[in-house]
């Protein structure tokens, strides 16, 4: 059986005419077998340059016709154009064409309408088609693995919303990339539309609904803090443009990482103005959870039944954790009540000394495991913040989450904090309603100011995130000694996210930790803080910062 293939531009003349001799081939020999393809005259030279480089061709102009040796596809056998066509038809079936050329044109025009016609009615169609398009950064982290399963079984955007998943990292990555997507189609998930991986930076976040960034990867070795902060600053530069220019303004987009979220997400605010402020979001649920576990080890109770717990302040640095309204349900104790019945935790839990000490000192050894970490409660917690966005979060619970800060419980505006929210109707709300204590809010006042010096140096407005911590000894090279003078006090953690930053947890109100922890972030210079500050960072070394997935 012989089978052609004939493209051209919609109204090209000579197609026109190749067009009716080959349906007369067709109509009249049995074995004959012709396939027709239209581009429009736009899209026609690119698509040209494209077909003859995949099968080594060189065809310049208008029609190009080729043979197949299957039936349904294989490697083609160029003939050539027009007059390769007339010229084979006539010694191999004695047939050629006497088309003139005002009919010639007649029929090329009206081949463009028609063309143009059946491109319309596609969109239409395609238009009924409106997956949600969610992207994922930095795909090859283990997160995404474990979170490509959470976003196709339907739980997250309903059964009735079909998605289009975008895998997006470096082209060193493209071949796990492409064992990804393959297994993504093997879930044969019924909510799945298509799912492509990507590596070409100007496309991403192409018509993007929600935009998942992971974190990235910053240069091998980081001589200060400052540095990290300006590469983690052109980062978000570079995406936050690119949000901004190819995502749509109702996107939503979640920050994840170990190094410098809450300021991930203010910058990635300022280089994509059109997006509002209220998509952009870090996610503190994941040291919530932490936190859980480790109180409902501590309590005998299933962490479940934990409620309220409370996230403030830097998301990957210096954070409080507030057990003041937390709440525990089914807890196993003499009093018992419906399902809706708790106990204050302050209540319950009487070992202060527990909650100063090995809490803290648990939160801190978290990081111990995060280089072995698989991705899985990262990933649960990226799916959940996702549910509670599109379906509400439950009602009467809090959830930390890190947002834009708008002057809520006397905080400075402008910046990224983890506070407590609501999720309804498609939004977040911070519980403004609630009640803190004054230890608290001189806490988060020192967490705020942090965060401040750190999105002034982002901006150029300071040169060092802590200069009253210089000492004689300049610059400090390693990234893990930032917070080392409080890591061994009262009221305080030093918890390791990844390789490079801390996380401070306050868990115990006493009339001496807020003194404690004003000395050990004094915002003037004390002589006696940059004496033991030099006691004790002798070491020079420069720190790491290495691929480690999420």
């Amino acid at each position: 059986m012989a089978k052609f293939v004939l493209a051209g531009k919609a109204d090209c003349p000579y197609y026109a005419k190749a067009e009716l001799l080959a349906d007369y081939l067709q109509k009249n020999l049995p074995n004959f077998r012709i396939h027709k393809i239209t581009q429009h005259p736009d899209n026609w030279e690119k698509w040209l340059q494209e077909v003859c480089e995949k099968n080594g061709w060189n065809h310049k102009s208008s029609p190009i016709i080729w043979r197949e040796l299957l039936d349904r596809g294989g490697k083609g056998l160029l003939l050539g154009g027009f007059n390769s066509f007339l010229e084979h038809a006539q010694q191999y079936y004695g047939i050629t064409s006497d088309m003139m050329t005002e009919e010639m044109l007649v029929i090329a025009n009206e081949n463009l309408q028609t063309h143009i016609e059946i491109e319309a009615e596609e969109k239409e169609l395609k238009s009924l088609i409106n997956p949600m398009h969610i992207w994922i950064n930095r795909a090859s982290a283990h997160v995404c693995y474990h979170l490509i399963p959470l976003l196709t079984n339907g739980e997250i955007f309903g059964l009735e919303t079909e998605v289009s998943l975008h895998l997006f990292d470096r082209s060193c990555f493209k071949e796990l990339l492409e064992g990804v997507v393959m297994e993504t189609q093997d879930l044969a998930s019924p909510v799945l539309r298509s799912v492509s991986l990507h590596t070409n930076l100007d496309e991403a976040f192409l018509e993007a609904d929600v935009i998942i960034l992971l974190d990235d990867i910053l240069q091998d070795t980081i001589p200060t803090i400052e540095d990290c902060i300006r590469q983690v600053t052109n980062q978000c530069e570079t995406y936050g443009s690119l949000i901004e220019k190819n995502a749509k303004s109702s996107a939503k987009v979640i920050v994840m990482g170990k190094t410098f979220t809450n300021l991930k997400a203010l910058m990635l605010m300022a280089h994509a103005p059109s997006i509002n402020p209220h998509n952009i979001v870090t996610i503190a649920m994941l040291l919530e959870s932490e936190a859980k576990a480790m109180l409902g080890r501590k309590m005998k109770m299933h962490p479940a039944g934990i409620k309220n717990l409370i996230v403030w302040g830097n998301v990957s640095g210096s954070s409080y954790i507030d057990l003041s309204k937390t709440e525990l349900y089914r807890y196993d104790s003499a009093i018992w009540g419906p399902p809706t019945f708790f106990r204050p935790l302050l209540d319950v839990l009487f070992d202060r000394e527990w909650m100063r000490t090995e809490f803290v000192v648990a939160l801190g050894s978290l990081s111990s495991r995060e280089s072995h970490c698989l991705g899985i409660a990262p990933a649960h917690v990226i799916a959940a913040v996702l549910k509670y966005w599109y379906q509400d979060s439950p009602p009467g619970e809090l959830v930390s989450l890190g947002v834009i800060c708008e002057g809520q419980f006397g905080l400075p505006e402008g910046i990224v904090y983890s506070m407590p929210v609501k999720f309804q109707n498609g939004t977040w709300e911070v519980l403004t309603e609630l009640v803190i204590s004054e230890k608290i809010q001189e806490y988060l006042q020192i967490l705020a100011y942090d965060l401040t010096r750190e999105k002034q140096v982002a901006l150029g407005e300071v040169e060092e995130l802590y200069p009253q911590r210089r000492g004689t000894q300049g610059a400090r090279s390693n990234l893990m000694e930032e917070d080392q003078l409080q890591a061994n006090e009262p009221g305080s953690s030093a918890s390791k996210e990844g390789d490079a930053l801390k996380k401070e947890g306050v868990v115990e109100e006493t009339d001496d930790s807020v003194k404690e922890l004003h000395e050990s972030k004094s915002f003037e210079d004390d002589d006696d803080e940059e004496e033991e500050y030099n006691e004790e960072t002798t070491e020079e070394n420069v720190e790491e910062l290495t691929d480690d997935n999420v």
